[in-house]
């Protein structure tokens, strides 16, 4: 027992003096090594939304289904404006060069120069908030606010794109953790370059994600139905129903229709991925914590080419009544398939 009892301890002690030198070596000895790449290294935890299911007919023809699209969001990163400026005419140009739009709210334009608000009491809070004189034109507005983010380049154009995303991150805020939305959907051509570009860029991520995609246009809209962002009128009606499915603010559900009726066999279940990034904003690693599950398709009764003929039937009758077809003109209230607009999401 006494010798069962030596060997327990001295291994005890063997594991303990490792740890303790494994300790010295990390605090002391490399300490500032592992303190330098701490510093300059980020974890991210974001959201990788789920596919909805698909909806069809008898048939099995797709109704609504979920292509996937690419968006564009940035973080925060420790980087001079220099390089956050090159880095922001860099992506937009991409953007532009394949022809995708990004958001734009600063208020002045060029060529000419002029400022755009709803009123001059506006345009004086405007130059209040941003330290601009008040006799100050949209062209000097443009120049202090070219100086305040700091923007070296003379060229108007690029000094124009810039300040839109500069205005924007101002605006709207972001952080090492909370994203701004740049662009909610861009080319495939954009986000194979941003990422290829990836090192030349500061704080850029694309995000993969499902939108809901409409086959028949407009026919049996009111079957169908749309989706929409949650409001909390919809969070309370879920919750009173016993729903403990747990919704984002940014979250889509469905609104009307089959969308909103089987909503819980539509939606899917979110997964989660982890990005690594280094405080100049480069992604160094990325992979996926927790998958994502498609929701489950819904099967209708329904028939979609004898609904359409059905629809533009009825559509015909109603145009020959308004004119006068029947023998006498009358104001037929209900609307045909072409007037009534879907709401796209």
């Amino acid at each position: 027992m006494n010798f069962r009892f030596n060997v327990i301890s001295v291994v005890i002690y063997l594991v303990a003096l490792v740890i303790l030198v494994r300790l010295f070596d990390m605090q002391i000895v490399n300490g500032q090594e592992y303190r330098e790449n701490s510093n300059t290294r980020l974890s991210r935890e974001s959201t990788i939304e789920a596919a909805r299911g698909s909806i069809v007919d008898r048939s099995g023809n797709a109704l609504v289904s979920t292509d996937m699209s690419f968006s564009l969001e940035m973080y925060k990163t420790k980087v001079e404006d220099e390089q956050l400026n090159h880095s922001i005419l860099l992506m937009v140009e991409i953007l532009e060069k394949n022809g995708d739009s990004y958001f734009d709210t600063f208020p002045i334009s060029i060529e000419p120069f002029e400022f755009h608000f709803s009123s001059e009491e506006e345009l004086a809070k405007w130059k209040e908030k941003y330290k601009i004189p008040e006799t100050a034109s949209a062209e000097e507005a443009f120049y202090l606010m070219r100086d305040k983010y700091n923007i070296k380049t003379d060229d108007i154009q690029s000094i124009r794109k810039i300040l839109a995303i500069r205005y924007g991150i101002t605006t709207k805020g972001y952080s090492t953790t909370k994203s701004i939305s740049i662009s909610e959907a861009i080319s495939r051509e954009s986000a194979v370059e941003l990422q290829v570009r990836s090192n030349e860029l500061t704080g850029v991520n694309i995000v993969t994600e499902p939108i809901r995609k409409y086959h028949v246009g407009n026919m049996a809209s009111h079957i169908l139905g749309y989706m929409g962002r949650i409001s909390d009128k919809d969070e309370e009606a879920l919750k009173a129903s016993g729903d403990d499915y747990e919704y984002e603010p940014s979250d889509k559900i469905g609104k009307t229709g089959i969308e909103k009726v089987f909503e819980e066999y539509l939606r899917g279940e979110d997964g989660k991925k982890q990005i690594d990034m280094s405080v100049d904003g480069t992604i160094t690693g990325e992979y996926t914590s927790q998958e994502a599950i498609g929701g489950a398709d819904v099967v209708l009764t329904i028939d979609s080419n004898l609904q359409k003929i059905t629809e533009n039937a009825l559509a015909a009758n109603i145009e020959k009544i308004k004119a006068g077809g029947f023998s006498q003109t009358y104001h037929a209230k209900g609307r045909s398939r072409s007037g009534y607009k879907r709401k796209y999401w």
